[in-house]
């Protein structure tokens, strides 16, 4: 079985991860294929070395621009790259623009399609990511789903036939990472001299926090007047609105910091006093670390982590004081993201699916 991976940001890489551990495991021929939608290194090539995926085999350079602009150079430029290695399946991930590109690319030749991580709905089709994940969901012959909830939604738009529970992949790399960063000083511990427990991890790049300089501005406002250093892990995106806007980054408690390594981040977060972010990654990452979250959206595709407490959605200045700053949630043994083999469950489901989606390709 050939399966071709086409990734191209941070939170793909990560899934990417145990992904091609399995295929390695199971001896399946797995071609790697990276858009280059996040261009800076921290936030693109440094995973694949911190994650031990290895070099991708194909890397295409897309870079940044307009989403229109962005999905027709990868639409132009992953037509070649299917039509020479032909795979039994196009492998995409999430719900970036890469994802969309990868998917509308195969299914026009004819290649069958696997979606991870299908199913997951903010129903906010402001959203660029919520078109992404509903195209491709249509548009995928076999639907990998991470929770009962992703696949009730997919059963709701008539997709059940071609949807697998198989569990979260994050949760696999996640806790690897884990274990693997266990009683290790984060790096803003050592570089910024902040004790465990006295500082919060905070990243903020989505379009409808960014774009408008009064929302921004009101984002940074309560980030600065928090009772404890904020570490803002600045992504690109974040760092040139802000100075559009004419906005300071680091004022107040606010302490603006390059992105980090996958492992770094996990480090920092495990030693932080909570999260306050608008990632859907991070969102999840820190349930499954225990660590309190603040979602700056007024909506989430892992309601899970809302209704177990762990996670709170906050839109203006006044909720985010009052959500960072809420007790610790009650504990909880609930494991709604899966038990950590994911990636294997994904691998036997392709393995399984091949024949039939080759036949109707």
């Amino acid at each position: 079985m050939k399966i071709v991976s086409v990734v191209g940001a941070r939170p793909q890489f990560v899934k990417l991860a145990p992904i091609a551990k399995a295929a390695t495991a199971a001896s399946v021929d797995h071609v790697i294929v990276h858009t280059g939608q996040h261009y800076d290194p921290m936030l693109s090539d440094v995973f694949f070395d911190d994650l031990g995926i290895g070099t991708p085999d194909v890397h295409l350079g897309v870079g940044s621009g307009s989403h229109g602009v962005q999905t027709g150079a990868m639409l132009g430029a992953l037509d070649a790259v299917f039509d020479e290695h032909r795979p039994d399946w196009v492998l995409v991930y999430g719900d970036t623009n890469s994802t969309v590109a990868a998917a509308l690319s195969a299914v026009k030749m004819h290649l069958p399609v696997a979606h991870l991580e299908a199913g997951l709905r903010s129903f906010n089709r402001r959203m660029p990511e919520e078109h992404n994940r509903v195209l491709t969901d249509h548009a995928a012959d076999l639907l990998l789903a991470p929770t009962q909830v992703a696949m009730e939604h997919l059963a709701a738009e008539g997709l059940a036939n071609r949807s697998v529970l198989v569990g979260d992949v994050m949760t696999d790399v996640l806790y690897e990472v884990r274990d693997a960063v266990s009683g290790r000083r984060s790096q803003p511990v050592e570089e910024l001299a902040l004790e465990p427990g006295s500082f919060y991890v905070s990243t903020i790049h989505r379009a409808e926090n960014t774009d408008d300089p009064t929302r921004l501005a009101g984002i940074i406002g309560a980030l600065s007047a928090l009772d404890k250093p904020v570490v803002l892990l600045a992504h690109p995106r974040l760092v040139a609105k802000a100075a559009a806007h004419g906005l300071d980054l680091s004022q107040g408690s606010l302490i603006a910091h390059a992105p980090m390594a996958y492992p770094d981040l996990i480090a920092a977060a495990v030693s932080s006093a909570g999260v306050v972010t608008d990632s859907g990654g991070l969102q999840k990452e820190a349930f499954l670390l225990r660590v309190p979250c603040t979602t700056v959206r007024t909506e989430t595709e892992w309601v899970e982590t809302v209704e177990l407490g762990w996670n709170l959605l906050a839109d203006t200045p006044a909720e985010i004081a009052a959500a960072v700053t809420r007790p610790i949630p009650h504990q909880t043994d609930a494991m709604p993201y899966g038990d950590g083999h994911a990636a294997e469950r994904v691998i036997a489901a392709l393995a399984e699916h091949s024949v039939g989606a080759a036949a109707t390709a």
